[in-house]
């Protein structure tokens, strides 16, 4: 019973918040069409989606999770440390390394193509 609850707890949140977005971007477009603001300005500017750069990110991503396992598993035993806490927090640290270093590197990919 308890999974299903938070499941449609997630789901609710999920929607609600999507739905409160996509209402208020509408009611904002409208009002400033209704000024007569130019419609050019709903144009998005700015990187197009590149597949490439996202697995790259989920890569690093996944193996910082892994590194992060590793390590903590390693400290855990060497260190007679909690490895509850331990690894856990080594995943962490390691996968928010991993998406640091992934925004690095797509950068300076974006960098380069210009």
């Amino acid at each position: 019973m308890e999974p299903l609850i938070v499941f449609l707890a997630l789901f609710g949140t999920v929607f609600g918040i999507a739905y409160v977005f996509l209402t208020t971007r509408n009611k904002e477009r409208l009002a400033l069409i209704e000024k007569g603001v130019d419609a050019s300005l709903f144009a998005t500017k700015g990187v197009k989606f590149s597949i490439a750069k996202f697995i790259l990110n989920i890569a690093l991503l996944f193996m910082g999770i892994g590194t992060g396992v590793f390590i903590g598993n390693y400290l855990a035993i060497s260190l007679r440390m909690d490895e509850d806490v331990l690894i856990p927090s080594m995943l962490f640290i390691f996968g928010g390394l991993g998406l640091v270093v992934g925004f690095f590197i797509t950068r300076s990919l974006e960098k380069s193509e210009e």
